[in-house]
């Protein structure tokens, strides 16, 4: 016989423990027999997975609500627990702002209404708390509209509760429930519309709003649909109605009524950075679920209502989230979600805009993938098809793509690849070779064709494109590391190959780094120069550490120091990261590794990776190449993670010293205790404890003091160091966005024909005159007989019409939306400063516009 926790854990579910039966109505009468029988011993256990089972599963919430309905019959008193509970739950959710947790328990809330659990003006009671307190918030004089994320979520909270007891709230108290409806559409009308600048996944949508709804506005027009069409829909499970008969004869509880946080109180002259930076908090505490991504054509949704639609996308954001850690599991709910209807291509619309949401997704790029690559298993015969038909729909949209989006699809694509044998129909896009190197969909199959030799190996990935040899062209180079003084060969030998084998030889003699840098200081920098002297050391050093991640990590560690005395300041760290990248300069993977471990190992400066990024040789291949756009997010994170890591430890050790205090306090007060305690030595009275009772609390006290003062002079080390990687923070930024403000006045054009993305993705188009000399003496490929692009222009009859300069800008300028959208919280504190040496008013439009659209901050403010 299964347990009571199997039971509950499987109900609804094709399962063992319920036998060859999948009806609900079945399956809540046998769990609910286990569960009588249970609850006079188990009572306590059964609430606790009872309640974790509604919000973990919230998917078969309307089986949990008609099973406590049920319970309610016999056991009033346990169930006014479960009531008390939730209210309790509730409340802690809402002053801590934990999104999920209040979501999910007002969807509990109105399914226990449901079930007549509590009392339906109870629930309009919780509605009506929220709702006040969104309409102060958005209010300018009494609130703060800085916070409208959290008001609009409250009332996106109060709607999405709607589907799961609509029916039965306008039934039972329908002057109420039309109250609300009033109350919200108040609301809408005077709260702000949200727009998506700068969190859309295509480029266009950041220019063109076209009136659009938002996600409230959009939902609010869904529940006014299932309103109109008398509450029925087919998405939510309505068990309740099996056993009404039975329910309405049980208890309604009291529910406590809830009281919502108060939000910051705007100041009367509240800046636009203060407002900006309160918006972007707001944001980040209450953030918009989900972006929808719509890929395939309407015709895909099986005539589905507006409402199920979003019903069956809070199942799959809900399986997901509450699943992350088991992804078997994850896509095992995902494939038996409760609807009636088919929604294969929902849910890969869903989890596209989930691993390709920004600013950044709810979760790691891999658990997509993961649970991509499971429900491919799961559901063989149709969702590889459905996964298949997206990734050709985003590549036709490819050129609009965010840039931060196209990285993210390079990287799923490339995995997913490999996880399925590499096997794609490369025929289909073979067409890329006949646009210029600089077309965003050459540069996608390049891009994922690179990525997938890092997951495998060359000849592999050779392989995998035979039905299309051509794109053996845009394979990365198969050549391991440049090493220029290699002695294989008929190679001539220099008086550098022989301080190369020098080199080589005390490494291989295990010489100390002191040594090596006396040799190098005495006998290789005064007669060869610096030059010479870094390349015969970091080609040697990185040569050594070639055969594997770990040689490098070695090498590193034991002679970092060599290399550390040879590039002391900034214009010595680019030559040496230039080095790096002229070692492996026919690895992309490899030069990104080691430049990053020598960041970590402080050998070289964020500020000389920038420099280097912006080097001629670099900024050449800005729209072409993600190398080195990989190598500056390297730098930038492993900045931003150094502070992430010194914010934790402080806060850490604020929590320690607050124990240590109390510790401390309590030693002391011990032994003043006992050192003015009576006490009897040789028949005559005494102030103090007996000797050695003293002088181990008095050992104790000094203990304890000592662990507090050492815990107070560990948190000082760590606020310097903050301070310290808070400076480097801020100078990284202003120099990063300086280099992006000169290349970008260097080459876009004059604000008067290019004031917004559309106009400069036409200067091309507006100002090409095709010579027909030039056209007529174009190479034609014998083999192939297809034209070869010219690497100068773009071509209308190739399918891509956008210059190379005008298409540089434009991914140039997607890179400033992604940087600045990515590490939003980091720069808002230094937005004056930026704006006083960078975003000045000679500053082009655009430059302008990409950094504020990352920051979620109007351009009209500035």
């Amino acid at each position: 016989m299964s347990s009571w926790r199997d039971l509950l854990l499987r109900i609804g579910d094709k399962s063992p423990e319920y036998g060859t039966s999948s009806d609900f109505k079945d399956h809540i009468e046998t769990c609910f027999g286990v569960l009588r029988r249970e609850l006079e011993h188990s009572a306590d256990e059964i609430l606790i997975v009872l309640l974790d089972c509604a919000e973990q599963l919230p998917h078969k919430i309307p089986l949990f609500g008609t099973l406590i309905g049920l319970m309610n019959l016999e056991n009033e008193d346990f169930v006014r627990k479960v009531v008390e509970k939730t209210q309790t739950n509730l409340q802690g959710g809402l002053d801590s702002g934990n999104c999920n947790r209040i979501r999910i328990l007002m969807r509990f809330l109105t399914v226990l209404m449901c079930s007549k659990v509590i009392q339906p003006s109870s629930l309009v009671v919780v509605f009506e708390t929220l709702l006040s307190s969104a309409a102060t918030t958005v209010d300018e004089e009494k609130g703060n509209p800085s916070w409208q994320a959290c008001a609009d979520f409250y009332i996106t909270c109060i709607l999405s509760c709607l589907p799961w007891g609509g029916a039965e709230l306008m039934e039972q108290v329908p002057e109420e429930i039309e109250r609300v409806m009033v109350g919200v559409e108040a609301y809408l009308s005077i709260r702000r519309h949200a727009s998506d600048t700068g969190l859309s996944f295509f480029e266009d949508d950041d220019e063109t709003e076209n009136g659009e709804k938002d996600f409230l506005e959009d939902l609010w027009s869904r529940v006014q649909d299932l309103s109109n069409n008398g509450w029925k829909l087919d998405s939510v499970p309505r068990p309740h109605l099996s056993f009404e008969a039975q329910l309405v004869a049980g208890k309604s509880h009291e529910f406590v009524p809830i009281s919502c946080p108060e939000q910051h109180h705007s100041p009367s002259t509240l800046s636009v950075v203060n407002h900006g930076q309160q918006k972007h908090e707001a944001e980040l505490k209450y953030p918009q679920r989900i972006r929808r991504l719509n890929i395939f054509p309407a015709s895909k949704a099986e005539d589905l209502q507006p409402i199920d639609r979003f019903v069956v996308e809070e199942y799959l954001l809900d399986v997901l989230f509450f699943f992350n850690g088991s992804r078997k599991e994850c896509a095992s709910f995902m494939v038996g979600l409760p609807v009636p209807f088919r929604y294969e291509y929902l849910m890969a619309e869903t989890i596209f805009s989930q691993l390709l949401m920004l600013p950044q997704p709810p979760f790691k790029p891999i658990y997509y993938t993961l649970v991509i690559i499971d429900l491919c298993k799961a559901l063989p015969g149709a969702f590889p098809a459905v996964v298949a038909g997206a990734v050709r729909a985003l590549f036709e949209k490819i050129a609009d793509l965010d840039m931060e989006c196209q990285t993210r699809l390079i990287l799923w694509f490339s995995h997913h690849l490999s996880n399925f044998q590499f096997i794609w129909p490369w025929e289909e896009w073979a067409y890329v070779l006949d646009l210029p190197k600089w077309a965003p969909q050459r540069v996608f199959v390049q891009e994922v064709l690179e990525r997938e030799v890092r997951l495998s190996y060359w000849d592999k990935v050779k392989q995998s494109i035979e039905n299309a040899p051509g794109l053996e062209e845009l394979l990365p180079p198969k050549g391991g590391p440049n090493f220029i003084f290699s002695v294989e060969g008929d190679r001539e030998r220099t008086e550098q190959h022989a301080l190369s084998a020098d080199l080589c030889n005390m490494v291989k003699g295990r010489a100390a780094a002191r040594e090596i840098s006396s040799w190098v200081e005495k006998s290789v920098l005064p007669v060869h120069g610096l030059e010479v002297t870094l390349k015969v050391v970091v080609q040697t050093l990185l040569d050594i550490g070639s055969k594997s991640f770990t040689h490098l990590i070695t090498v590193l560690e034991r002679y970092g120091e060599v290399i550390a005395k040879l590039c002391p300041d900034q214009d010595k760290h680019a030559m040496l990261i230039a080095e790096v990248g002229n070692y492996w300069k026919n690895n992309a993977q490899m030069a990104a590794i080691a430049i990053d471990r020598m960041m970590g190992y402080r050998l070289v400066s964020n500020l000389a990776i920038v420099r280097w990024v912006f080097s001629p040789e670099n900024i050449d291949q800005f729209h072409t190449s993600d190398h080195p756009w990989e190598v500056l997010r390297n730098a930038v994170s492993k900045t931003y993670n150094r502070i992430s890591d010194l914010r934790k430890e402080i806060s850490s050790l604020k929590k320690v010293i607050i124990s240590a205090e109390e510790a401390s306090t309590k030693a002391k007060v011990e032994l003043e205790a006992a050192e003015s305690k009576l006490s009897l030595v040789d028949g005559e009275p005494v102030v103090g404890e007996n000797p050695a009772k003293l002088t181990r609390f008095k050992s104790n006290a000094e203990k304890k003091k000592e662990e507090e003062v050492s815990a107070r002079e560990s948190l000082e080390a760590k606020d310097a160091l903050l301070a310290r990687a808070l400076d480097e923070n801020k100078a990284l930024f202003l120099s990063l966005y300086k280099n992006f403000s000169i290349v970008l006045t260097e080459r876009l054009p004059d604000p008067s024909r290019a004031g917004t993305l559309r106009e400069l993705k036409s200067t091309h188009a507006d100002s090409m005159a095709v010579d027909l000399e030039e056209l007529a003496a174009m190479e034609v490929d014998n083999e192939n007989g297809r034209q070869k692009s010219q690497s100068n222009g773009g071509r209308t009859s190739n399918g891509y019409n956008i210059g190379e300069k005008e298409q540089w800008c434009l991914s140039t300028l997607g890179y400033v939306k992604a940087f600045s959208r990515q590490y939003a919280s980091e720069i808002w504190p230094h937005i004056e400063k930026l704006e006083s040496e960078v975003l000045t008013e000679n500053t082009h439009p655009l430059f302008r516009k990409a950094v504020y659209c990352g920051l979620r901050r109007p351009n009209n403010q500035a």
